[in-house]
């Protein structure tokens, strides 16, 4: 089992990944603000390497503006051997790194220009991926997308514009259960029809449930059966809600006893938890260190 936190490392210097203003971005500030980020990751991946926490989500703004049109700087080329190394980095020390596209990422947009865009920016999260030389166990995260007033046409052409995509983005490609809009049950038959693996995530499911009465254990094993051998080890998202905020929040930390009771009652280990908490690392090395306190 591993266990990860996604994006921002607390408390480290040096792992602070860095962005610009499109207006300002010039050939020459690409290079310093993705040289810095390289250097932030590769900071990530000591931190992590030494916390032993093997699992890190990378952020999608690594490379500033990777997936807009008007950016034609040739990272993977400039950067060839700093992304290699990084790749090497997490690999020789078993790593487990992912990618997490945003809101505005959404393939089953009834807009043309709208899928255009989400297409763009996975083959970018694909190409980040492929640039650190990852194989297919490094997954890129995405959303069902919106409803738009008739959810089995939205489906539809979610499935429509996923058989659109590239062999490498597919083999890459997984997808998770919402709080608003696809519950585990949608987004498992989705999973299913397509082969897609997917991720159950907790929060998401107490907030959105499905009206088929199921266990959260009973919908995870359900969703392990789409993880195929290429894919690697079934990986799950595990939150709690922030106290007094919108729900849906995740909390400042992860409650121990909470996570613990959660973690006794998986019938099997063989999983990966990605911790989406605000205190990112520190929540991981505290879950860590109280499952080894269990052993």
């Amino acid at each position: 089992m591993r266990i990860g936190y996604a994006c921002l490392t607390v408390g480290v210097e040096n792992t602070t990944i860095r962005t610009c203003r499109l207006a300002s971005a010039t050939h020459e500030r690409l290079v310093e603000v993705v040289k810095a980020n390289l250097t932030a990751l590769n900071g990530i991946l000591d931190y992590n390497a030494q916390n032993k926490i093997r699992m890190f989500r990378i952020s999608s703004d690594i490379i500033p503006f990777g997936s807009k049109e008007a950016i034609t700087f040739p990272w993977q080329k400039f950067f060839a051997k700093q992304l290699q190394a990084l790749g090497k980095k997490a690999r020789d020390n078993d790593i487990r790194l992912s990618m997490h596209p945003g809101q505005y990422t959404v393939l089953n947009s009834p807009h043309d220009h709208v899928v255009e865009n989400a297409m763009r920016d996975l083959e970018y999260h694909c190409a980040f991926l492929d640039a650190l030389k990852m194989d297919d166990t490094n997954k890129i995260i995405l959303h069902i997308g919106g409803i738009y007033g008739d959810k089995p046409s939205a489906i539809e052409r979610f499935k429509k514009q996923y058989q659109k995509l590239s062999s490498r983005i597919k083999h890459r490609l997984i997808i998770e259960n919402d709080d608003t809009c696809y519950n585990a049950e949608e987004v498992l038959a989705i999973g299913e029809e397509l082969s897609i693996p997917v991720v159950f995530d907790t929060l998401h499911h107490a907030i959105n449930a499905s009206p088929k009465k199921r266990s959260q254990i009973d919908w995870m094993k359900a969703c392990e059966k789409t993880w195929k051998k290429q894919d690697g080890t079934q990986k799950i998202h595990y939150s709690q809600q922030a106290k007094d905020k919108r729900p849906g929040s995740h909390s400042e930390t992860i409650n121990l006893p909470s996570f613990l009771a959660f973690f006794k009652s998986l019938p099997s280990h063989k999983l990966d938890i990605m911790l989406e908490v605000k205190d990112k690392n520190i929540s991981a090395m505290k879950c860590l260190q109280a499952i080894k306190e269990l052993e």
